[in-house]
Parts: C-alpha cells; sequence; structure tokens
C-alpha cells in the first residue's frame, strides 16, 4: 500500500502499525495524525475514498466520524462553562425551561454530558425525517420522562447526546452547535471539522461501507433486534444514521446531528484535541480553563452500561479508557487522565495532557465492535511504544 505524509522518524512505529491495518487489518482508505506537545509528528494518508472509482484518498479527504462528534459537543458546552455562561451542576431547565416537564426540574447538565440523564431514548415513535428536526426532538425529549432515576445508573445516549447538549449549547448561546463550534473552534484553530457540511466541500468525502458481518452477534446487536427494547429506541427512534444508503448522503452530511454526523479529516480530528493536551492553548488560542480539563478527565460514570450492555467510562463528554479484554476495549495510553471518543466502526480522536498528545484516525471501511478495534488501537499503541 502507497501511503503519503510525513512521519517524524521517532515515530516510525505509527507508519508501520498504519501499513499493517491496510496489509492484514481490512482497511481500505484511512489517514491518522498525531500531535505532540502542540507539534504535528505524525500526518500519514493512505488507499481510496471510493471502492469502486478507486479514488485516492488524499490529506483533504472527510470522513464520517459517528460519535467522535460527541467530543466536539462536548468541547463546546465546555467553553461556555469556562467562560462563566454556563453551570454544569446547574439544572437543565435553568437554561431550557420546558425541559423541566415530567420530574426533570433538577436533572444537572453534567448528566447529560456523562450519560446519567436516563434520556438515551424518546418513548413517541418518530417519523424518519425527524432525525433533521430539531425542534421535533428537542421537544420530545424536553417531554420525556426518564427511563431511570438520573444518577442512578448510566446508558450511553448515543444520539440524544446531540440534541440535549446540543439545545443547552443553543439556549446559552443563541447558536446551533454547527455554528458555535465554527466560530469558536474549529474557525480559529484552522480545523476542518464540520457539524453540518457545506455542500462545497461534498466531493471530499469518503464514500463509508459498513461493517463485514460477524459470526456472532454482540448483545447490543441482540437487543437492537427487540424494537421495543429501550436498546433499540435509542438507536433507532428516529431511524438512525446506519439505515441503507443514509450516512453517505448529502442529506445526513449536511445536517447538524451533534451526537453523530461530524466530517473531519485526520488532522482536524486530531486538531480538535491538540489543545486539550496542552493546557486548553494552541495556536494561541485558549479555549478552555484547568477546570474544565480536570472535567474532561475525571471519570464520572463507570460500570454496566444500560445501553451498550457492557462495562463503560465516561467523563463530563468524554470516554475514558475501558479495559474489557478480550471483549469492546479502548486503551488510551498509560495515563489515567487521557480521553477521548471513538465513533462507529473504529474512528477514534483522543487527548493525554500528561504526555501532551493528540491523535486523530478516520477511515471509511467500518469495522467490528463497540469501541476502537484492532486497527485504531494498534496506531494508539504505536504512539506510546515510540513515546516509551
Amino acid at each position: 500500500m502507497q501511503l503519503s505524509g510525513v512521519v517524524d522518524p521517532r515515530f516510525q512505529r505509527v507508519r508501520e502499525a498504519f501499513t499493517e491495518n491496510f496489509a492484514s487489518r481490512g482497511e481500505l482508505g484511512a489517514a491518522v495524525a498525531v500531535i505532540v506537545d502542540g507539534r504535528t509528528v505524525v500526518d500519514l494518508w493512505g488507499g481510496v475514498v471510493d471502492r469502486g472509482t478507486r479514488q485516492p484518498w488524499t490529506s483533504a479527504t472527510l470522513a464520517l466520524i459517528f460519535s467522535c462528534t460527541k467530543a466536539a459537543t462536548a468541547l463546546c458546552a465546555h467553553i461556555l462553562a469556562a467562560r462563566r455562561r454556563l453551570d454544569l451542576d446547574a439544572p437543565v431547565a435553568a437554561y431550557w425551561p420546558e425541559f423541566a416537564a415530567a420530574g426533570k426540574e433538577r436533572l444537572p447538565v453534567r448528566m447529560l454530558l456523562n450519560h446519567q440523564a436516563g434520556l438515551p431514548a424518546v418513548d413517541e415513535v418518530l417519523p424518519a425525517d425527524a432525525l433533521f428536526d430539531w425542534t421535533r426532538v428537542t421537544a420530545a425529549l424536553a417531554a420525556q420522562a426518564p427511563h431511570w432515576h438520573p444518577g442512578s445508573a448510566h446508558g450511553y445516549h448515543a444520539m440524544t447526546f446531540g440534541w440535549l447538549v446540543g439545545e443547552v449549547v443553543r439556549r446559552v448561546s443563541g447558536q446551533s452547535v454547527g455554528a458555535f463550534f465554527r466560530e469558536h473552534v474549529a474557525g480559529p484553530l484552522g480545523l476542518d471539522f464540520w457539524i453540518g457540511l457545506p455542500a462545497a466541500f461534498e466531493p471530499r468525502v469518503a464514500t463509508l461501507r459498513m461493517p463485514p458481518l460477524q459470526p456472532k452477534p454482540s448483545p447490543l446487536l441482540l437487543a437492537m433486534r427487540d424494537r421495543t427494547s429501550l436498546v433499540a429506541k435509542a438507536f433507532l427512534n428516529p431511524p438512525g444514521l446506519t439505515t441503507p444508503g443514509r450516512m453517505n448522503s448529502r442529506a445526513v452530511h449536511a445536517a447538524e446531528l451533534p451526537a453523530a454526523n461530524g466530517m473531519a479529516t485526520a488532522r482536524g480530528l486530531a486538531g480538535l484535541y491538540a489543545p486539550l493536551a496542552c493546557g486548553g492553548r494552541w495556536k494561541g488560542v485558549e479555549l478552555v480553563d484547568t477546570e474544565a480539563l480536570r472535567a474532561m478527565s475525571t471519570v464520572e460514570s463507570d460500570g454496566p452500561d444500560s445501553i451498550l450492555l457492557l462495562p463503560t467510562r465516561f467523563s463530563a463528554g468524554f470516554m475514558k479508557t475501558i479495559d474489557n479484554r478480550p471483549a469492546d476495549s479502548v486503551i488510551m495510553g498509560p495515563n489515567p487522565a487521557a480521553f477521548g471518543h471513538g465513533g462507529a466502526g473504529g474512528s477514534i480522536g483522543m487527548a493525554d495532557p500528561v504526555a501532551r498528545v493528540a491523535i486523530g484516525y478516520v477511515m471509511n471501511q467500518l469495522g467490528p465492535g463497540v469501541f476502537v478495534n484492532p486497527r485504531g488501537q494498534a496506531l494508539i499503541d504505536a504512539v506510546y511504544e515510540s513515546l516509551n
């Protein structure tokens, strides 16, 4: 496989792992970027954007990164908190009065970020086009009673995270998440990362392919077959991005789905985390303070996940290392302070504020598993092997 890009000699192990992803781990097209202490040490890409056309992947190729988007959305909330415009421990209803319905008047903003709110799904059956109807879905969530007592358990808010946190951002800032993120993060940092992709950039988007069929379905997939289950509702009401043909549609790329439809290059995804790995500041842009970084690093939810049906760990808006080996795991290096977020199929972004490392990996051949799969994990491991 012909790779393009640059690698600092110290990080040749990352090039080797990236090459092996194509050789033996089913990679089709992908890119990886690593920033250490504010300096790019790995910027690699290879493969093709589409299996049919064989068009080569370039440094400007954009990929749909699914739940990696949650990190960008969470960062918007933390920026507002750092600017003292949002209190994570205040009731959501203080900013979104309609949210007080169904006993949620005291539910704090923090529980929207750490997946303890009990709102992974709505009971109202929503039509397919509700995916693109912000007002319809946020009204349904405001009226919804929690599925468990907030704070008593946690469960991955796979799609609702974006509408819940995004509506708080909108109520506080007066801007949609996509607009706020562009003005306060991606624009100032020069990141090729979008929540709501402009039409002009659509030709740069890689075509995603569904993951290969697995001989033994996971508990999560088995639970989703029961359309009445909370798990199924969390992912399929309204019908989600993985509906056949939908994830590669212009409609999905153009929408603002702040839990799941970010579009980014590997550089853009790594660049999101670079300030968070460097004390909250990068390229002369200060995003957050030490209090926000502490909230991003500190585990707030730990244990059995009511939606993903395996142990998970979350801080306020970010995934933390979880070792379920040989089952689904994500190991973000040896430092407990590291945090990040994976996306369906295996994309991953992360920051390690101890090693001052930021990593972004994007691809178009979705892989199996709930968290990062062996391709992304191999790249993370290679970064830390290079750092010794």
